[in-house]
């Protein structure tokens, strides 16, 4: 009987180890996945999904300009590289009462975090430029969210203001690019005029290539760079010919419908319901 009872201990016993060691076990994976899910998901607590249509058939698309009937345009800078230039731009826009939208890589935030303060102080568009400036329709999913919020939650951390404007670089997207980035809290944004600043045609050529263009009207997105060779010395010029011309210069911020909007094959954003019954467009 001893031996017996010794036997069937040694069982028990072992069998109680295995199940403490199992239900350790599931407890670290529960904690790490919810873990997992508490960092992917506090971002969605933030920033909740764009509300509007960016479907044409079967393509996922930017917005590229706005359907409005008043006179207002928006000018853009794409801010990835030096900033050499960043004051004399922003003394120019100070100088003509222009607010403006600035996209921004992480690197360029990393590396310049005093002119993102002041950018933010002065009124513009802070706009997420993804963090390493990749060809996004070239990453998996999860690689772009990093992109995006990687650079969110370093301009968040520099100036507590939360992004909802991504310019995927170099105009760069898929269906998965626009998707993720709505569902990230984002307005995705292209452009109807380019500048061609990064062209280095010289400054006479960026004010010509912009004022007269053949797209542009009420509603267009101009992309500019900030660290381009000329723009300094032309954006004086694109700024009062545009205002001879009778734009008023906005940042895309106050230019955008927020919601109850779809996109024509163009990227063209049109309002659902007449333009004078839209809710009022604010940050």
């Amino acid at each position: 009987m001893k031996r017996f009872s010794f036997h069937c201990f040694s069982e028990n016993a072992l069998f109680w180890m295995a199940l403490i060691l199992l239900t350790a076990g599931a407890a670290v994976t529960f904690y790490e996945q919810g873990r997992l899910a508490m960092s992917v998901s506090s971002f969605h607590i933030l920033s909740a999904p764009t509300a509007g249509n960016h479907r044409y058939k079967d393509r996922e698309l930017p917005i590229y300009c706005v359907s409005t009937k008043k006179p207002k345009v928006a000018l853009s800078f794409d801010a990835a590289w030096g900033n050499e230039d960043t004051r004399q731009i922003m003394d120019i826009l100070s100088k003509h009462g222009v607010k403006a939208t600035f996209f921004m890589t992480g690197g360029w935030v990393e590396k310049y975090p005093e002119d993102v303060k002041y950018i933010a102080s002065q009124g513009h568009d802070l706009g997420n430029h993804s963090e390493n400036h990749k060809n996004m329709s070239q990453l998996d999913g999860d690689a772009i969210r990093s992109e995006i919020t990687s650079t969110h939650e370093k301009v968040k951390a520099l100036t507590g203001q939360e992004m909802s404007l991504f310019r995927p670089p170099y105009g760069d997207y898929d269906n998965d690019v626009i998707s993720i980035s709505k569902e990230l809290g984002y307005y995705p944004i292209e452009w109807d005029v380019d500048s061609l600043d990064w062209k280095d045609y010289g400054s006479q050529s960026i004010i010509d290539t912009v004022v007269n263009h053949s797209h542009l009207a009420g509603g267009s997105i101009i992309l500019m760079h900030n660290g381009a060779k000329y723009t300094p010395q032309a954006l004086e010029d694109v700024i009062t010919g545009l205002q001879k011309k009778g734009y008023e210069l906005v940042p895309i911020s106050q230019l955008i419908y927020r919601d109850n909007y779809h996109l024509d094959h163009e990227g063209r954003q049109i309002p659902d319901v007449p333009e004078e019954t839209t809710a009022e467009r604010t940050k």
